[in-house]
Formats: C-alpha cells, sequence, structure tokens
C-alpha cells in the first residue's frame, strides 16, 4: 500500500489542474473582471465560491463514495447506468471536446495563417486531424499522464500566465473602472451566477475515474488512501484554478482602458497587445493552445476509460481512436448545430449533477436515505427535463410559468423542486423505514 510524497500529490493536483483549465475558464474571468470594475473582489469571491468550490466538491463527493458509480447506485440502478453517459457524452464528443479544437485553431493557429487560407474548410480539417491525433496519441497511455501534465503541460501554461501577470505589473494597463450591468448591485452573487455557468462540476464528476485509475496505475491500492489522494488532488487543483482567476480577473478589471470587449477572448487579445505587441498574439495563441491540448487529452482518456468499462467487448485505445475521429468530424461538420442540443441537455443534466454531489457529502447526515437519494434526484430530474423540453421544442412558451421559481431566470430554478424532493424523501424514509442501498451493480 504505497504512501504518496508531497511532490508526487503536486504533480496529481497540476494534472487535475490541466484536465479542469480550458478556454471558458480563460475566457470567463477577463470579462468577469471588465464588467465588475471596482467591484472586482466581491465579484470573484463569488466566482471561486461557485467556479471553483462546485468542482473541487465533485472531486471530494467521488471521493467520499468510492467512485461515480458507488454515488449513482445510491440512486438506482438504472440511474446509474444513464446517467453518467449522458455526462461523458455531453461534456465529451458531443460538445467540449469538438470546441477544443475549434478554439484552439480559432485563437492559436488562425491569426497566424493567410486569410484566404483560413477561410477554406481544408484548413481547419487539417489542424483539428493533427490536434486530436497528437491529442488521442499521448490518451494511449493513461499511465503517463501525471508526467505530461505534472511535469510538463501545467508548469509551461502557468509559466506563461505568471509572466503575463508580472508584465501588467511593470507596466500598468490602466484603473479599475464603475462596475456595469447586474455588479452594480449585488457584485458578489453575480459572480456566483457566473461561476456556476462554468459547469465544472459535470467535469469533476468525469474526472474522477482519470484520477482513480492513475492513483492504482502508481500502486496506491487502498480504498481509503485513494480517496484521501483525490481529496487532495482536487484541493491543489483547486487552489490553482483561484490564483489563475484572480489573476485574469484582475487583467480583465484593468483593461477598460483598451475599451469594451463583447467577451473574454477580445479583452484578452487587446491586453496581450497592449503588453507584448505582436508577440502578444502567439503567447497567447500558445496559452489557448495549451489549455485546449490538456482538456482534450483529459476528456478523451475520462470518456474512454468510462466507455471502455461500460462496454468492455471495445477496448480502451479503440475508444480513443473513435472520441478523437468523432470529434474531429463535429469539429468540421457541425459544430454549431451541435451546439443547439447540447448546451441545453447540458444545462438539463447540471442540476442533477450538482444535487448529486451536495447528497454525496451529506451521506453521513441522510444515511443513504433512498428515499432521499431517488425524490431529490427525481423532483430535478422532472424539473430539468420540462425546462429543457420547453427551452429545445417549445421555444421557452412555458417560460413564464417556469419564472414563478425563484431564480429561475438566473438558471438555478432547480433549487426549490430539490428541497421538495428533500422534504418528500424524509417524510417516505420515516414513514416506511430508511434502508441503507446496496452496492450492486447495474
Amino acid at each position: 500500500m504505497m504512501n504518496f510524497s508531497a511532490k508526487q500529490v503536486v504533480f496529481i493536483s497540476f494534472m487535475l489542474f490541466s484536465m479542469f483549465f480550458g478556454a471558458g475558464n480563460l475566457i470567463f474571468p477577463p470579462f468577469l473582471g471588465q464588467s465588475a470594475g471596482d467591484q472586482l473582489w466581491a465579484a470573484l469571491a463569488g466566482f471561486i465560491v461557485s467556479a471553483v468550490g462546485l468542482p473541487i466538491l465533485g472531486v471530494i463527493a467521488v471521493a467520499k463514495a468510492g467512485s461515480l458509480n458507488e454515488l449513482n447506485l445510491r440512486v438506482h440502478p438504472i440511474f446509474a447506468l444513464v446517467f453518467p453517459f449522458l455526462i461523458y457524452i455531453a461534456i465529451g464528443p458531443g460538445l467540449a471536446i469538438p470546441r477544443a479544437g475549434s478554439l484552439a485553431f480559432e485563437m492559436g493557429a488562425a491569426p497566424f495563417l493567410p486569410e484566404n487560407f483560413v477561410e477554406s474548410p481544408v484548413s481547419l480539417l487539417i489542424y483539428t486531424i493533427v490536434f486530436f491525433g497528437l491529442a488521442a496519441w499521448l490518451s494511449m497511455y493513461p499511465s503517463k499522464l501525471i508526467s505530461l501534465f505534472g511535469k510538463l503541460l501545467t508548469p509551461i501554461l502557468l509559466a506563461l500566465i505568471t509572466v503575463i501577470f508580472i508584465k501588467s505589473l511593470m507596466d500598468p494597463i490602466g484603473s479599475f473602472k464603475s462596475p456595469i450591468g447586474n455588479y452594480r448591485e449585488n457584485p458578489m452573487f453575480q459572480g456566483i451566477l457566473e461561476g456556476y455557468l462554468t459547469m465544472d462540476a459535470l467535469a469533476a464528476l468525469a474526472f474522477g475515474i482519470v484520477i482513480a485509475n492513475t492513483l492504482t496505475a502508481q500502486g496506491v491500492i487502498d480504498s481509503k488512501k485513494k480517496s484521501r489522494y483525490m481529496m487532495y488532488a482536487g484541493l491543489g487543483a483547486g487552489l490553482l484554478l483561484a490564483v489563475i482567476y484572480l489573476i485574469l480577473g484582475y487583467l480583465g478589471a484593468t483593461s477598460s482602458s483598451l475599451g469594451q470587449a463583447e467577451n473574454g477572448a477580445i479583452i484578452l487579445s487587446n491586453i496581450m497587445t497592449y503588453l507584448f505587441g505582436q508577440s502578444g498574439t502567439l503567447i497567447l495563441g500558445i496559452v489557448f493552445t495549451l489549455a485546449c491540448f490538456c482538456v482534450s487529452i483529459g476528456l478523451i482518456t475520462s470518456c474512454s476509460q468510462f466507455f471502455s468499462t461500460a462496454i468492455p467487448k471495445v477496448k480502451y485505445k479503440v475508444w480513443v481512436i473513435i472520441l478523437a475521429v468523432l470529434s474531429t468530424a463535429i469539429a468540421n461538420l457541425g459544430l454549431t448545430q451541435i451546439l443547439q442540443i447540447s448546451v441545453p441537455i447540458l444545462g438539463m443534466i447540471y442540476p442533477i449533477a450538482i444535487v448529486l454531489i451536495f447528497l454525496g457529502l451529506l451521506d453521513e447526515i441522510i444515511k443513504r436515505n433512498p428515499y432521499i437519494y431517488r425524490s431529490v434526484i427525481g423532483f430535478v430530474t422532472i424539473f430539468s427535463v420540462l425546462d429543457t423540453i420547453n427551452k429545445i421544442f417549445l421555444g421557452s412558451n412555458w417560460s413564464g410559468a417556469f419564472e414563478i421559481l425563484p431564480y429561475y431566470i438566473e438558471g438555478l430554478g432547480w433549487l426549490i423542486p430539490a428541497l421538495i424532493g428533500l422534504v418528500v424523501g424524509y417524510i417516505l424514509g420515516w414513514l416506511r423505514g430508511s434502508t441503507p442501498v446496496t452496492r450492486t451493480n447495474p
């Protein structure tokens, strides 16, 4: 039963950080910073609570349960079969992996290519074949991810962001301006909402399998030790995310003098041009490419490990190839259409994932009461499915009815259904006499 050194725990934290930190994590904080202005620190505090806190809690919940499958089984065997498939498809080939390739091309390659070549579909095809080909090749050997992420890619990414931050201190961009929009009245709550919209808690559930398998490959067999090291990795990755968010948010808040921008990518481009001139575009391109590349490897690895376990007749390396080819095709042939479908589906399963995380964290209090697990998940699932049907198929015609729920417009309409489910589950458990969920495979 192997013990990890502090250095090895740091490397695993670096690995998990790289798997979390994609292009979206680069773009959100600068835009928040520019919008929040002199209310930056309150807004960032709220952002970190949800954008860092929820993913850390997700990793801890999986670690406490032993695995995502064990956590899902507390609800129902059918749930344990269906819900992980939805997670891995939504954050894998259905959205995040092909989007990472497209964004890496747009931010890391397109600025340096001839305009007529960039406009040709061939350019994106060639780029994504190379991009996902390399990602698939490196994903073939998941036991080596600690060395790849922990000792190489993450230090490079962190060093680049540190250089950008130091340069901004030596050559100040500007001062904080007045906040705009919802950041004027309640900057912390608005920051919480922005962090919630990153949906990184889903990734936390998905990445648990990679961390667990990596620890096993490194000789950590004891389940209690494995859970403890998974928690350490989650806390370490969360600390790194928080520090980077603080830096990016600060850069965004100082950039108002460069002009208001529509999104975080434009803000970062303006900042890099101001600080480094034309070479700033190159540095930013490297940062975006590294972030997207790391996330792609992490997602391909976690999805392949899950699908190879769920469908053992298809081996892990075959799944790596399938996912790489599928992601390349989607990135080139229909990413916009896929986003129109997958984003609402992602929104549907995200509330379910959050309440599952909190049920897992509160398991010692609710004593694995199956009625509470099933009732809370059931009520939230009904709400999420109806809300998704309303948005995809009914043109939001039912939104007036949904807006009765507190914070529905902000994306938190599931809170009341979750509380109702909690009360109903507790009453059912009390009336019928709750018994713990037995561990059986779906």
